[in-house]
């Protein structure tokens, strides 16, 4: 066995160890920055790519590609500065029309990317993305020079800085897209800005990233070579770990749950609170979940203490809102909790007293064994309170992301992690039309309340509309069900590995990671 993993590793006699081995979780979908979805494809993507700002340590953003900017006083018009030693990793440099180009391929519908609204406070974006502006010059993103960046917004917006550090805000190399079509992501084409760039890719083996020597921060890059590890299954990372064929453990997921207790006592086990929340999806476009009542008695017969004092075990608060608690300024309403005698009066009332005559339906779940875990005691759960038996279906990522795309599940487990320090960066992807919905829910006023947040400057105001958002999400219509709050938990031993802080954004870059029991490794050449 120990050999299989060292082989895994790329520790076999054809591979010299990368300087850090991380365990990431499942396999990437894409490294596409318009077309990313997962924690584990953007922890890769951000180490290949850089945006206008860059998340440090601590998850702040800090210039990246643009090495300083102003601010019209109005809040509306950023003028970025882009570095005169800004590469892509073949030499080139990158000019302020790579970002317009970029931001154009993600907003073009035919992209079909799920997060293009991360660009829509940008002044007629969503107007271009729906096909209500044919001119892209209309948007408000402008090259002024090579190395001048424009940007117009529709409204201030407070966060936009961060929302620069993001994939979807991220340059991509269109040329080389141009020309390979959706083969460009591959090792042999791909051209990215990044601190690394992407060496190798085997399938369900590695990803070998190495030091990207155009980068502009190439001297404070500590780390030559990283080999990142597609584990799914948390005894199997642990093992992984412990036996030292890997240096860092980062996926929340990927902490055995039956070890949870003795794990959190040793000095290699970190964990801190951060802007996560594990929650389930009704598919609300169609029977039986398009009728409120039966979304409201499943939530209601859902016990979450349970959840996470016997299952996940490592210091997660039940969740009674979607945006978790931590971000300033805001506070969330209290959703309903555990009801299991109103969850039965819910279900009778839409015709299915006790459970009968209620049609097959299954739960969708992807790997992992906290997951699997979690649908048992659903299943348990609603077969005890609702006299309702659910079929469990377990996929592999890329089936799972895609199964929820497509609206191809009844009730399914999500999550959802901040991408900034705002509670607009968990509302706003039920919006009609977003990408991130996946629920098949749809309410105009909704709509409304988060427009109209979008466009309120004053904080309190601009909170209190917010929270009617939330109010109606998590306690009317309920297309979704909160169960917990992630804690961010990571195995490393502090005396080998640096350069990873607790942080509310769960953000740990690689660039920023070094080695302290070794010296720096020579350059590849």
């Amino acid at each position: 066995m120990l050999a299989g993993m060292l082989a895994i590793a790329g520790c076999d006699r054809l591979t010299k160890r990368a300087d850090l081995v991380f365990l990431n979780g499942a396999e990437p979908e894409t490294l596409d920055p318009s077309l990313l979805v997962g924690q584990p494809e953007g922890r890769v993507v951000q180490a290949l790519f850089e945006g206008l700002t860059t998340f440090d340590a601590k998850g702040r953003a800090q210039p990246g590609m643009a090495e300083s900017w102003t601010i019209s006083e109005d809040k509306r018009v950023y003028t970025f500065r882009i570095r005169d030693n800004a590469k892509w990793s073949d030499g080139t440099p990158i000019t302020a029309q790579d970002f317009v180009d970029s931001w154009k391929r993600t907003l073009t519908p035919e992209t079909a990317s799920s997060y293009n609204y991360q660009l829509f406070y940008v002044k007629n974006a969503q107007a271009f993305a729906e096909g209500k502006i044919m001119d892209f010059s209309q948007v408000g993103v402008k090259a002024l020079d090579p190395r001048t960046l424009q940007v117009t917004l529709e409204n201030p917006t407070h966060f936009f800085l961060e929302l620069c550090a993001t994939p979807p805000l991220f340059p991509a190399p269109v040329r080389t897209i141009e020309k390979y079509g959706d083969e460009w992501i591959k090792p042999q084409h791909i051209v990215s800005n990044g601190a690394y760039i992407l060496k190798e890719w085997r399938i369900n083996d590695r990803i070998r990233l190495e030091k990207n020597p155009y980068y502009w921060n190439a001297a404070n890059v500590a780390l030559q070579t990283v080999d990142i590890l597609p584990v799914s299954k948390a005894n199997v990372a642990f093992n992984f770990f412990s036996s030292g064929v890997a240096d860092v453990l980062l996926d929340k997921g990927l902490a055995p749950p039956a070890l949870l207790d003795d794990l959190r006592k040793q000095p290699y086990f970190h964990s801190a609170p951060f802007l996560g929340v594990y929650f389930l999806r009704f598919n609300c476009a169609k029977p039986p979940f398009d009728d409120v009542r039966v979304r409201e008695a499943f939530s209601l017969a859902i016990d979450k203490r349970v959840i996470t004092g016997k299952i996940t075990r490592a210091g997660e608060l039940p969740a009674t809102s979607f945006v978790p608690p931590g971000i300033e300024g805001y506070t969330s309403p209290t959703g309903p909790g555990f009801d299991p005698e109103r969850a039965r009066k819910l279900l009778a009332e839409a015709g299915y007293p006790g459970g009968k005559g209620f049609p097959l339906v299954t739960y969708l779940y992807s790997e992992g064994e906290v997951n699997g875990f979690i649908a048992d005691e659903l299943q348990n759960m609603w077969s005890r309170e609702l006299g309702i038996r659910v079929e469990l279906a377990r996929q592999e990522w890329k089936v799972y992301l895609n199964s929820l795309n497509s609206l191809e599940y009844n009730i399914a487990r999500s999550s959802w992690l901040g991408d900034y320090a705002d509670p607009n960066t968990f509302l706003d992807m039920f919006v009609t039309g977003n990408g991130n919905n996946r629920t098949g829910w749809s309410d105009p006023a909704y709509d409304k309340l988060i427009a109209e947040a979008a466009s309120e400057g004053e904080p309190a105001r601009r909170a209190a509309i917010l929270q009617q958002a939330e109010t109606m999400l998590v306690t009317r219509a309920m297309p979704i069900c909160p169960l917990y709050y992630y804690v961010g938990i990571q195995f490393y031993d502090t005396d080998k590995i640096g350069g990873i802080e607790p942080n509310v954004l769960d953000e740990h870059p690689i660039k920023s990671m070094f080695r302290k029991d070794r010296p720096p490794a020579a350059p590849q050449k």
